[in-house]
Parts: structure tokens; C-alpha cells; sequence
């Protein structure tokens, strides 16, 4: 990775984490550049704008971990009931790269910065229309195979998990427990078998 290559991305990973724990518009461009010890000169010749910059954090940052954690594990399920359980489990409890007391951060991004730029709401938009197809096919996968219901609709299940997933992200970054998660889980497991 050239030097420039290498500015950049430690640009975006510490800017991503002030981001991530004080929120976009609370963060400036003084405080990303006193974090990562880059020049103003090296944050402008990489990043016309904050703006640009964020959007960036969405494409290069954000978007691998979705498809890494939110994306790939249920890409191909066979069996949606557990793997979709597996994965709200892995994500809430295990996931290293998200954090009780921040939350969800595309969650966090799309309730900050989308009523008040339209590149986000772009960027972020695709990230969770991908993920919702993937649970949508996944209903349909175990319709084929006889493990969901057939009169069980995919979108509204993808929008009841993706809804419920970030309701209890917001609960555990208010009290910065995980507890509330566990509860969840457990009637998140409930909704899911209700499917069969």
C-alpha cells in the first residue's frame, strides 16, 4: 500500500471511531485531523469535504463490515430460522467491531445525517435495501425447502428483523448494557420459530 493509500485509510478508520462514539455532526474536521496527526493539507489533498469524507466511511468502512457480519452469513441459507438467529446473536453479542454504548452505526448515521444530505441517504440506503433482500431471500430459500410457512411474507419479515435489530441496539447504547439484549433474543428465537 503506497504512503497516500495508507494516509487515507488511517483518515477514515480514526475518523470512523470519533464518528462512531461522539456522532458525525459532532465531530469536526480540527478533531479528525488532531486524532489521526495528518496535516490539513493531507486531509484536504484526500477528502474535498467532511462530507465526502463520511460518505467515504460508508463505501470503504461500513460497507465491508455488512457484508462480512450482516450480508455473507445468511447469503446463502438453507436454514433461515437458525442462521438468522446466529447471526442477531453474533451481532449483538459477539461482534467485536460494534459496541454497546455506540450502538449500531449505520443505524446511528442513517437517524444523524439523513434528513440533511442526500449522498448519505444514498450510500446508506443501498447498504440496508442489501441486506433486507438478502432475508427476503432467505424467507424464500426455506419456503422452497418446506422450513418457513408459504403464506409468510419475506419483506415484512426483513423489515420486522431489521427494525427489531436496531430498536435494541438503541436500548443497550441508552443503559450501555447488554442485558436487554439477551431479553430480546429470546423472543427474537420465539418470533422466528412462529415462521415454521
Amino acid at each position: 500500500m503506497s504512503k497516500a493509500a495508507n494516509t487515507r485509510l488511517t483518515i477514515l478508520n480514526k475518523a470512523f471511531e470519533l464518528i462512531y462514539s461522539k456522532g458525525y455532526q459532532t465531530t469536526s474536521i480540527d478533531d479528525i485531523i488532531a486524532t489521526t496527526q495528518v496535516t490539513k493539507g493531507a486531509f484536504y489533498y484526500h477528502f474535498k469535504t467532511k462530507d465526502e469524507m463520511g460518505v467515504a466511511i460508508i463505501e470503504e468502512i461500513l460497507k465491508p463490515v455488512m457484508m462480512e457480519s450482516f450480508i455473507q452469513p445468511i447469503e446463502n441459507s438453507l436454514n433461515p430460522v437458525d442462521d438468522f438467529y446466529n447471526m442477531i446473536s453474533y451481532l449483538l453479542l459477539e461482534d467485536p467491531f460494534l459496541q454497546v454504548k455506540y450502538g449500531c452505526p449505520v443505524g446511528n448515521l442513517t437517524q444523524e445525517m439523513t434528513p440533511w444530505n442526500n449522498q448519505f441517504s444514498i450510500a446508506l440506503s443501498e447498504l440496508v435495501e442489501q441486506w433486507k433482500r438478502i432475508i427476503e431471500k432467505g424467507i424464500l430459500n426455506g419456503q422452497k425447502s418446506g422450513l418457513i410457512r408459504k403464506d409468510v411474507n419475506g419483506e415484512q419479515v426483513a423489515f420486522f428483523i431489521m427494525s427489531g435489530y436496531w430498536g435494541i441496539r438503541n436500548f443497550g447504547k441508552l443503559q450501555d448494557n447488554n442485558s436487554c439484549y439477551v431479553l430480546y433474543l429470546q423472543e427474537f428465537k420465539n418470533y422466528l420459530n412462529s415462521l415454521k
